[in-house]
This record gives C-alpha cells, structure tokens and sequence, in this order.
C-alpha cells in the first residue's frame, strides 16, 4: 500500500485572493476570496493544501521578503479560521529580466516538484488548480492534473473535476 499523499496546488493570485492585474506589494492590498467551504471539501477529501506562487516582485524589489511573509501569514491565518490548512507555500523569487533563467518559475515545474518531494506526494492523484495557461503547464509537467479557471472564480465551481 503506498503511503503517499494527495495535494491540491492552488495559485495565489486570482485563485486565493483577488486578482489585483498586477502585483501585490503590501499587506493592505491582499484581498482573500471566499473559497474556505470549497477548500474544507478538498481537505476532508484528504487532499493536501499548497500553494505555488510565481512572485517577480521580489526581483524587481517592488516587496520584500517580509512582506510577502506577512501575505502568507494573513492568507494562512485567515483559512486556518474556517478549518483550512494550507501546508506550505512555495514561491519563485525570480524573474527573467532581473534574475535570469530559474527552474522555479511558471511553467516551470520546480515549485510543485518542490512541494511533491517535500510531503512524498503522488503526481498521479494531484492536482493544481491555476487561473494562467502556465499554471496547468507547470502542473502537467510535474505529473499533476491542471485546472484553468478564471481569475477569481470561486473553486467550487470545479469541484467537481477532483476526485
């Protein structure tokens, strides 16, 4: 019997909190979506919660660490509330005109291999749940399911696509 674990990737931007079209560089900006019920249902499902986030800002020193930190802290706080336990998050600091060629970001697979390695996760009963093409690349890579929805639609709409 294989002890591995299942996990839904979840995006940030657009699939955790509201699209903002561009970063998020502080706290008073992130405005978390209601997807607590949806996500309760994954999670009493025995999926585990993890987020993979590209954050470029980081590189052009729009934020710091710190603040994305706080992000995470209010985003995970906020869930933790409404019975949802978001693992982990795996974020790639990068970009591509400032930090040059990773293997972390969108659509690259790095962030969910990450996550995968990390909590002995099977691919193959996984899924990642994106509102960008590169999202599902990344996950299709990896081995995991893809999930397209639109920015800021509420997950339970795709409930229905996981086992």
């Amino acid at each position: 019997m294989s002890d591995k674990k299942k996990a839904v990737f979840l995006d940030r931007d657009g699939v955790l909190n509201r699209e903002m079209g561009d970063y998020v560089c502080k706290v008073e900006d992130f405005h978390i979506l209601d997807n607590f019920d949806a996500l309760k249902t994954l999670q009493d499902r025995g999926y585990l919660l993890l987020v993979a986030t590209n954050q470029g800002g980081l590189a052009k020193g729009w934020y710091t660490e710190d603040e994305l930190g706080k992000m995470h802290k209010l985003l995970k706080e906020t869930y933790h509330q409404h019975g949802v336990e978001l693992t982990d998050f795996f974020y790639c600091p990068h970009h591509p005109n400032f930090t040059g060629d990773c293997d972390c970001r969108k659509p690259k697979p790095g962030l969910l291999l990450q996550g995968i390695a990390k909590y002995n996760i099977d691919p193959s009963k996984s899924y990642f749940i994106g509102d960008r093409e590169r999202d599902v690349e990344a996950g299709t890579t990896a081995g995991v399911k893809g999930i397209l929805i639109d920015s800021d639609q509420p997950i339970s709409t795709v409930l229905n696509m996981i086992d």
